[in-house]
């Protein structure tokens, strides 16, 4: 018998890789923060021992979702300036604010609070587009997430850096910083092509190649952006971007919801990412991002939350639930944005953005052990007749139990809902699987 750290014993284990597979009764042997090897619970039970083991009969198993696109320390200004437009949005309520309360300890609160909450949701990686990266990192890592932080700039003074040449110079530092740590990197994070000029924005595209760093950055989120573009620049905000050196395989393009035809053309060639926001999307009635064309063209989609200011929770699984629907309901047809395309999204999709996915996104042996379990034995998911559409369509953040990051548990769920009929969830069960079995 070989001496492993944990053992998850799992009624279904979803690895992602490969693509519509569903493993039934699997264990997941973790070692040294690894996956060692994933096979069949009874024969697990002969080849290998563990002090942790975790008994999860009734639970799905997969890959932490990784959340392409967050601001964590705006927990701290959840639900400021609900119902307004998007740049009213910013300018009277936001940047205000964010002008009198930003700090290092500001952040570093701030991304703790939203770290505990992506915790308990499934978020095992998350990428962050803020001001004081380091200290967003931290407090990220103290809440027990692995994260992407920013090397950012904006073009207006900040308590974070005054012009362009700190700003970059702070960047530089960021990514410096960064560089051979296990859980913690560093994109160049410009944030958007209306906030930073073109000479900043040469500058950033020369440090992501220096230190081949994922470019992240609001692009196309608003068809007000688009125009001002076309009215100040000539061009589209992509083709700018694309002049500038920024459209490459590195580009995470946020939001991305305004797109034509050429545009996704142009991120096709690039080997560009996307990241999909729908909840801030709608709230802030910013459109649709096309989704579906996206994926036809082979352009790789991650999901992100975007800030609990304008959303207003930290819910990777009900994000990508609602990305899937309305990717169907853009498109006008339900058979594209499938079950499996949309929870690839969620995972691998943003450990690939973030040129992560060694690493991250899916559960094969030898990579990092950032896994979830998801309880599909609730009254909201039973019976369950097909276990990925029902974790994707029917259950909710409150269904995931345990939230694992390199092998180490960071977050684990034990509450229950009391019914008056003390016997009632196994009432329900023992219903569901009368049924379930006359199908």
């Amino acid at each position: 018998m070989q001496l492993v750290d944990t053992i998850i014993e799992a009624r279904w284990v979803l690895p992602i890789v490969p693509k519509g597979v569903i493993l039934e009764n699997q264990s997941v042997i973790v070692k040294g923060g690894n996956i060692a090897a994933i096979l069949p619970t009874a024969e697990a039970r002969t080849q290998y021992e563990a002090d942790d083991v975790v008994s999860l009969p009734e639970s799905l198993v997969m890959p932490g979702f990784v959340n392409l696109h967050s601001h964590a320390a705006m927990n701290l200004v959840r639900g400021l300036g609900a119902d307004l437009p998007l740049m009213d949005w910013l300018t009277t309520k936001i940047w205000p604010a964010e002008g009198k309360l930003m700090s290092p300890s500001f952040v570093h609160d701030g991304a703790y609070m939203a770290g505990l909450e992506m915790a308990a949701s499934g978020i095992t990686t998350t990428s962050d587009h803020y001001f004081f990266p380091m200290d967003a990192a931290r407090g990220l890592r103290d809440a027990g997430l692995r994260c992407a932080t920013s090397a950012f700039v904006i073009g207006f003074p900040s308590a974070w850096a005054k012009d362009d040449a700190e700003y970059l110079k702070r960047a530089e530092a960021v990514l410096e910083a960064c560089k051979g740590d296990e859980f913690v990197r560093a994109t160049v994070a410009p944030h958007a092509p209306y906030t930073v000029n073109d000479e900043a924005l040469k500058a950033c595209a020369a440090l992501s190649a220096k230190y081949d760093a994922p470019i992240h950055m609001h692009v196309h989120e608003t068809a007000v952006e688009v125009s001002d573009s076309l009215r100040d620049h000539g061009v589209r905000p992509l083709e700018r971007l694309e002049r500038l050196g920024l459209v490459n395989e590195r580009l995470i393009a946020v939001h991305a919801v305004h797109l034509n035809d050429e545009d996704i053309d142009r991120l096709a060639r690039a080997g560009a990412s996307t990241c999909h926001c729908p909840c801030s999307n709608l709230k802030l009635a910013s459109g649709f991002s096309p989704v579906a064309k996206l994926l036809s063209r082979g352009v790789n989609v991650g999901i992100g939350t975007d800030g609990a200011a304008s959303n207003d929770k930290l819910d990777m699984l009900g994000e990508t639930r609602l990305a899937a629907m309305l990717a169907k309901a853009v498109a006008g047809d339900t058979t594209v944005a499938t079950v499996f395309d949309m929870l690839e999204a969620a995972t691998l999709g943003g450990a690939r953005a973030l040129h992560w996915d060694d690493r991250i996104g899916s559960l094969e042996p030898g990579k990092a052990a950032d896994l979830i379990a998801v309880n599909l034995a609730t009254i909201q998911s039973i019976p369950v007749q097909d276990p990925a559409a029902q974790l994707l369509y029917a259950a909710g953040r409150e269904n995931i139990t345990h939230t694992w990051v390199n092998g180490r548990l960071i977050a684990i769920r034990q509450e229950i809902v009391a019914y008056h009929d003390l016997n009632a969830v196994d009432r329900a069960n023992s219903l569901a699987g009368k049924w379930q079995n006359r199908l």
